[in-house]
């Protein structure tokens, strides 16, 4: 499932790490969550690496944070998995 910025109630805070930084790696990390009924991640998976094993622990750990707009079907809460995509930069 993609989500649109509406379906966000608090986005990953991405940390980069300080040893990525300095050696100016970057990428993006696509990770797998399953959302529950709450709208919080309640398991995380690498779905595709940045290439770069601190930004890919960063990554999940942020995902972790995310939180989404709960799902329904007639009413009911369901569980649903969806791609985030993280990208890690340097300005």
């Amino acid at each position: 499932m993609v989500l649109t910025d509406s379906d966000w109630v608090r986005v990953p805070e991405i940390e980069y790490p300080l040893a990525s930084r300095r050696l100016k790696e970057e990428g993006t990390v696509i990770v797998r969550a399953l959302i529950d009924t709450r709208g919080t991640p309640k398991q995380v998976a690498l779905q595709r690496s940045s290439g770069h094993a601190r930004l890919d622990q960063a990554a999940l750990r942020a995902a972790m944070g995310a939180r989404v707009k709960p799902r329904t079907e007639n009413g009911v809460p369901f569980e649903f998995w969806i791609a985030m995509p993280l990208a890690f930069e340097l300005e």
